[in-house]
Formats: structure tokens, sequence, C-alpha cells
């Protein structure tokens, strides 16, 4: 009878001891992780604009006060507040976005009196079975903490070059609407995740969730500088360009302009209706951008573009994002308009 009971109690101890650990690494990293309130608008079936309140989380990664979140939290946001765990608010401007990886950095206006900077980790030394945690706002309840496991790491190549356009960890740690942009952790405290998206049946978490790895977020937002503009858009391929009858092979589709953004102050036009083409929910009537600096938006000069190594593409896009100006073609009622797209940074 000794041994069962002796066992039991070994047990007891080595959970209260996983709390603990688990307890102190939430209270170590709690303070570096904030909550992001946007305010956007939105298309209503009245052809009306309204406004629309949204809510994400993300985490402090610099003394400058730089904070990576997922783009889709503040993509489209005309107004973004930052909350801080003991209640500051502070307004905050997207500087930098990547939309495929669902990757954003955003930039305080000013320091908070009381800050903690996350320290970034190596996702590429993160394992299946991992256990990690995941800090953020799931809806509403800011600095909630749930734990889990790395189940899986997903990535998406350029066929021929082998270059990385998305890079996700699953797991299994709970990621609901709010957590988008809160951060992956692992239990040396570092960040080597964004939460990014889950797959549900019932819109609430089923035990499957991704974010975003923090290598890649390296690579596209914070080493790289890929400014945002203030388009939201839709990619036409050859056959929603046929469907539309748009005059051309593609291009990208604006369905919205964020207000005061570098696509506002060019002139870019937004769409006004919104259609359903193959399945998919667009807002057409805006421009369609041609070519950006010449390049054209089509499907066979992305392909083009993916034959080229991996060195060689990294090297096109630093050049690339790292210009000031940005020469437009857009295809408005029929006709083609040259537009300036103009950066401060």
């Amino acid at each position: 009878m000794k041994k069962p009971i002796i066992l039991i109690f070994l047990n007891l101890i080595a959970f209260n001891l996983y709390s603990q650990n688990i307890a102190e690494l939430y209270k170590k990293v709690d303070a570096s992780v904030v909550t992001i309130l946007t305010e956007s608008k939105v298309l209503k079936e009245d052809h009306q604009m309204a406004n629309d309140q949204g809510i994400g989380s993300g985490v402090l990664i610099s003394g400058g006060g730089e904070i990576l979140t997922a783009a889709h939290v503040v993509n489209d946001a005309e107004k973004i507040t930052v909350r801080f765990l003991n209640g500051e608010e502070i307004p905050a401007k997207v500087i930098r976005s990547a939309p495929m990886p669902d990757l954003a950095l955003i930039k305080l206006i000013w320091m908070p009196k009381e800050y903690t900077i996350a320290s970034l980790g190596n996702s590429d030394e993160t394992v299946i079975g991992e256990q990690v945690i995941v800090v953020g706002a799931p809806y509403g309840f800011e600095h909630s903490l749930s734990v889990g496991y790395i189940s899986g790491k997903k990535d998406q190549k350029v066929r021929t070059s082998g270059f990385i356009l998305n890079e996700f960890f699953q797991t299994d740690a709970s990621i609901n609407q709010g957590n988008s942009g809160g951060p992956m952790f692992n239990l040396k405290g570092e960040v080597i995740g964004i939460s990014s998206y889950i797959i549900s049946e019932s819109g609430g978490f089923q035990g499957i969730g991704f974010a975003a790895t923090v290598n890649l977020a390296k690579k596209v937002v914070v080493d790289v500088n890929r400014r945002w503009t203030g388009i939201n858009g839709y990619f036409l391929d050859e056959k929603a360009a046929w469907i539309l009858n748009v005059p051309i092979n593609g291009g990208l589709l604006v369905e919205s302009v964020v207000q005061f953004s570098p696509a506002y102050y060019a002139g870019l036009k937004e769409g006004f209706e919104k259609v359903i083409v193959g399945g998919q929910d667009m807002i057409v009537g805006g421009d369609i951008i041609i070519s950006v600096n010449d390049f054209p938006l089509t499907v066979k000069a992305f392909k083009q573009l993916s034959e080229v190594s991996s060195e060689t593409l990294n090297s096109k896009q630093e050049s690339f994002f790292n210009q000031k100006l940005f020469k437009l073609q857009v295809l408005r009622g029929g006709k083609i308009k040259e537009l300036t797209l103009k950066f401060k940074e």
C-alpha cells in the first residue's frame, strides 16, 4: 500500500513544480504583451460606410516602441490604440506589413512609463512536441494564458527557388478571436511565433491553431523595410480578370484604402460594391493596380520571379522594398492612369 501512496505524492510534487514553472514564466513575459484596439470602416449592404471596432494582441520587441502583431489585425485600421498591462493606452501606427504570412510591425507614438521588452527566439530550433504558452486577449479577456504543444510545422515555398513565403507552427494551445497577433513563447520566455488563425467548424477553438514563426517575422517585417501601404485588396488571376471583364491578365483589385495612408495620399480609389466571384467575396468598383515600377502584377510575372534563386530573390526584395517612390499604373473606368506612392520613412 505504501508504493501507490508514494507515487501519488511524487506526482503531486511534480505537478506543483510544473504549475509553478508555468506561473513564473507567465509572470516574466506577461508585461511585454499588449492588447491592440482598432477602429476601421466597413462597407455595409446598403453601400454606406460604417465604423467597426476590433481587438487583437501584440508583443513589444524594442525600446523604440515596435510591436509585432498579425497583419489582419491592423491592415485596415483607421485608428490603433495599444493598451498595456497597467492600463496605459498609447496610439500607434502601422509601419510594415506582410499580409501573405499575416505579419505586421506597428510603432507607438510615444513610449509608456513602464514597459517590458520581449526576447525574440530562434524558431528554427523549435521542435514538434515542445511545450509553449500563448498570451493574448481571447474574446476581450486580456492577458489570458493558454498552454499547449507544437503539433507541427508547416511552410509554403516557391517551388523552384525554395524561398519560404509562409511558415507556421501548428499548436493545440488555445487560440481564439482576440488572440490574433499575440506571442507564442517557449519555456525560456522567448517569442517563437505570432498567433495567426485557427481551423474550426464552430468558430471557436477546436485544437488546431497556427502561429507564424518568429524567424519569418524577422525576415519580412523586422529586418526588411516592407512598408505598409494602406491598401486592402484581392489579387486577380487570369480567370478572375476574365469573369470581371477586365481587359488585362491580372492585377491587384483595390477593395479599400485606409484614410491618411500612403495609398490614400496617392489618390487610389476603393471599391463600393460587394460581389461573389468563384465563391470568393470581393469589393469591386475601385482601381486595379496593373504594375508597380513597371513590374506587372500578373501570374506570369510572379512565376518568372520565382525562377530565380533564393539569394537573388531576397536581394531583389530588399532593393524593391527600400525604395521611397513607387510608380503605379492603375486601371480606372476603362482607362489607365499613373499614380505615385510615396513613403516618408
